[in-house]
């Protein structure tokens, strides 16, 4: 047994290796956003739809999106892997009413591309995966959503869908002029009374909702890695500030965790904050009101009002909460010290060494400490914005 986890952790950590390795060598390559043509013609020699091809080519938008978008909203990306806390930062960014937010928009390319592309063999799949995401987000930026009609299953009727992943966690969508069971007043609306509730989203009413905003805010675990997103960092019509969380990677064992450089490229420059979710989980007022400042938002009553009712619970787990903030959220963070055997987190440590020392977290000498809640494993350690 003790060698079996050992080769299970291995092996995933190997796999992500190589998939790493392919898909820096695909960012290093020259890749020009355009509007991709309908997933069900991918691989094939469409033209794009004439009212997407602006005179200098598939690379531009239309004139009026982006002159009512570039001058007043700023585009945030939450960039994080998965069971890294991703969800809760989400919601405390969704909280702001002049936020329009959107839950893993990318689940659904991944859902209709995947089952047609191989997810390694050839580059030029691979890029289209890539591309695919990164010409989305920058519609969903600009406001243009019914481009992620395309990659909805099925297809929206009349621009009407309730297939949309996760709709209930967003506050917009579930606010006028999307729904009026719920208005601006209404803090911690759960996802479940929001789709019994609401209608089927309507898309039109969705894009309304997304221009009335200053701000679009979109929570991705599908982006393996900051260097992908320099193509809609460095795009002038685009406002955007990355947002990028790590977790100790031995309370999330194989998820993906993005190792770092101590100096990050020019192209990043005041666009990128680094977020550790145990500083989160052990002050989140304080370390919210700096990520607010970050992004350049005030920090109002709803978002304060939600940090309270969220994070300052039982440490009991709630079935009615989704993202499990009721829980006491500073001793949630350390809670994987309980469930792991010393085994399993002493080969991490061996494994995830180097990522660890960068990111300020203690390795445990024995079960003993292990054990010892105590005695915390997170350095105080300060990570300005770039």
């Amino acid at each position: 047994m003790h060698c079996s986890v050992k080769a299970v952790i291995l092996l995933a950590l190997t796999t992500i290796a190589i998939q790493y390795t392919a898909i820096r060598t695909l960012t290093s390559m020259p890749f020009q956003l355009c509007p991709l043509p309908s997933p069900q013609n991918c691989g094939q020699d469409t033209e794009p739809p004439p009212e997407r091809a602006g005179p200098g080519g598939c690379d531009e938008l239309p004139d009026s999106s982006v002159n009512a978008t570039r001058k007043k909203k700023t585009h945030i990306l939450i960039l994080a892997t998965t069971r890294s806390g991703s969800s809760f930062v989400g919601q405390l960014i969704n909280q702001h009413q002049d936020v329009f937010y959107l839950f893993e928009p990318l689940y659904h390319v991944q859902n209709t591309l995947l089952p047609r592309l191989s997810t390694s063999r050839f580059a030029t799949e691979r890029r289209l995966m890539l591309g695919a995401s990164r010409d989305l987000l920058r519609s969903i930026c600009v406001c243009d959503l019914y481009f992620l009609e395309s990659y909805i299953k099925p297809t929206p009727t009349n621009h009407t869908t309730d297939k949309l992943f996760r709709r209930g966690v967003s506050r917009a969508l579930c606010q006028q002029p999307v729904c009026d069971a719920f208005g601006p007043a209404d803090v911690n609306v759960e996802e479940g009374d929001c789709i019994k509730k609401c209608p089927n989203l309507n898309m039109t009413l969705a894009t309304e909702a997304c221009r009335e905003k200053r701000n679009v805010a979109l929570k991705i675990v599908r982006v393996p890695e900051v260097e992908d997103l320099r193509a809609l960092v460095e795009d002038p019509r685009l406002n955007i500030k990355v947002i990028q969380l790590v977790r100790d990677p031995r309370g999330i064992l194989s998820s993906r965790i993005e190792t770092f450089r101590d100096a990050h490229p020019h192209w990043l420059k005041g666009k990128y904050m680094l977020v550790r979710y145990e500083d989160l989980a052990r002050s989140p007022l304080v370390k919210t009101r700096e990520i607010y400042d970050f992004l350049g938002l005030s920090l109002d009553k709803n978002v304060k009002d939600w940090i309270q009712a969220n994070t300052q619970g039982t440490n009991e787990p709630s079935t009615k909460h989704k993202f499990g903030t009721m829980r006491d959220s500073a001793a949630n963070a350390e809670s994987w010290r309980l469930k792991l055997s010393y085994d399993m987190v002493e080969y991490t440590q061996t494994v995830c060494q180097k990522v660890l020392h960068q990111l300020g977290y203690k390795a445990v000498r024995s079960p003993e400490e292990l054990k010892n809640m105590s005695l915390s494993l997170v350095q105080d350690r300060t990570f300005l914005p770039a």
